[in-house]
């Protein structure tokens, strides 16, 4: 079981730190990589191609290119995090307006946790200890004052 998380370049590292930190509460394994879909397309496939990895993060501003290329190379689910650059609209518009045929799923404005928690419910399909983990996030959500934002710690 393993998450891999790929962000576009160094600057977005600080976002998938967040997606790592909640899957690692949720005791779920995680890589993180940079690996630009325009800059390092060879590591991007070589990474797709990991047998280990049950569902991708990929994160991206702007062209937001990155989800996508991800979901051409692989059957295995991915997860389009867009990235608040100037407006974050093209980088919105880019990782849910897929072609049809290649799904991405997507969340919001670097949502990184969203990400995490739904990478975490898809894996939790094949590994039933998950729902476990997923059962005491969300009663602890529950259990934060209103208003509280990126629920629990």
């Amino acid at each position: 079981m393993k998450v891999t998380v790929l962000v576009g370049s160094k600057s977005d590292l600080e976002i998938a730190e967040k997606v790592r930190a909640r899957l690692s509460d949720l005791g779920v394994p995680c890589e993180v990589h940079v690996a630009s879909a325009h800059r390092n397309p060879d590591k991007v496939d070589r990474l797709v191609r990991d047998p280990d990895t049950d569902v991708f993060v990929a994160m991206a501003g702007l062209s937001a290119a990155l989800p996508g290329v991800v979901a051409a190379r692989t059957l295995k689910p991915v997860i389009g995090v867009p990235l608040h650059r100037g407006l974050g609209l093209d980088s919105l518009l880019s990782v849910v307006q897929m072609p049809p045929g290649i799904p991405v799923a997507s969340v919001g404005l670097d949502a990184a946790e969203n990400a995490a928690l739904l990478a975490t419910e898809i894996l939790a399909l094949r590994y039933p200890e998950l729902v476990h983990a997923l059962e005491r996030y969300r009663a602890k959500w529950r259990e934060e004052p209103t208003g509280t934002a990126g629920g629990p710690a």
